[in-house]
């Protein structure tokens, strides 16, 4: 196994490297949702809007000057995660061959799980009162978030989202290109949550299969109400310990019967 994972890059080079990255995929996703959405389609689209008034232009200056000192702990992270591969923590690895093709597209959702997990558990806690105005109040300030909203966190809580990088890489061995596209993933999935608009269908959150995964009305009700709908892809966490709110799936299909009435 290589333990000297991108040993061929500098920690400061590393750290930049993946600050541009972060950017420009948040930049691409967050922005190319907010320009289909919240400018060009901001007409055609107003039926799906989940909660009828849009946010501020100062709050949305806010989502995004918070998400740029974000992408500093991640680069800070990934030098982290780097440093630890070099000391033969981690079960990175740079070889296709090692575990093989099937391993390494099996690796990207098993990602998607555990993050899943981690993300709940982190923002449970996050809520603890004795936390929650310290590290999680600035997510919060968005109550009515944009897609910008995705990565607007306070440099404490960005450590904690940050986390699951060399969590990952500790747990599971991961190559970088299955790390890129999980980072990918959970981009899109986390820009969907804040997208402020729903385009799942009527009957999709009493589906016996799809009632398992996030809607953006999900998440757009944990940032109005605050105590509710801790969870980030799926559903699964929420359901079985009793955390979704009691009026999700009825406030679900009011905002889409909303928007097929218009």
């Amino acid at each position: 196994m290589d333990n000297h994972f991108f040993s061929e890059w500098s920690y400061w080079q590393q750290a930049v490297i993946v600050y541009i990255t972060s950017l420009l995929r948040y930049l691409l996703i967050a922005g190319g949702a907010f320009l289909f959405f919240y400018v060009l389609g901001r007409q055609r689209w107003l039926r799906f809007r989940i909660q009828k008034a849009f946010p501020s232009n100062a709050k949305i200056r806010m989502e995004i000057l918070w998400s740029l000192s974000t992408f500093v702990i991640f680069g800070c992270m990934a030098v982290l995660t780097a440093w630890m591969s070099k000391q033969g923590w981690t079960l990175l690895y740079t070889d296709l061959t090692e575990y093989g093709c099937t391993w390494f597209w099996v690796s990207v959702p098993l990602m998607l799980v555990l993050h899943d997990t981690w993300f709940y558990w982190t923002h449970r806690f996050m809520h603890w009162k004795v936390i929650f105005p310290y590290v999680h109040k600035v997510h919060h300030l968005s109550t009515n978030p944009s897609p910008w909203a995705s990565f607007s966190f306070h440099p404490a809580e960005a450590v904690i989202e940050a986390g699951i990088i060399p969590l990952v890489a500790v747990v599971i061995p991961a190559h970088p290109i299955a790390i890129l596209i999980f980072l990918f993933l959970m981009t899109i999935m986390n820009v969907m949550g804040h997208l402020g608009y729903e385009l799942f269908p009527k009957k999709f959150v009493r589906h016996g299969l799809f009632k398992w995964s996030n809607t953006s009305t999900h998440h757009n009700m944990h940032h109005r109400l605050v105590k509710c709908n801790f969870g980030l892809y799926y559903n699964f966490w929420d359901r079985i310990m009793g955390t979704n709110h009691a009026d999700y799936e009825k406030h679900f299909e009011e905002v889409v019967d909303r928007r097929e009435k218009s």
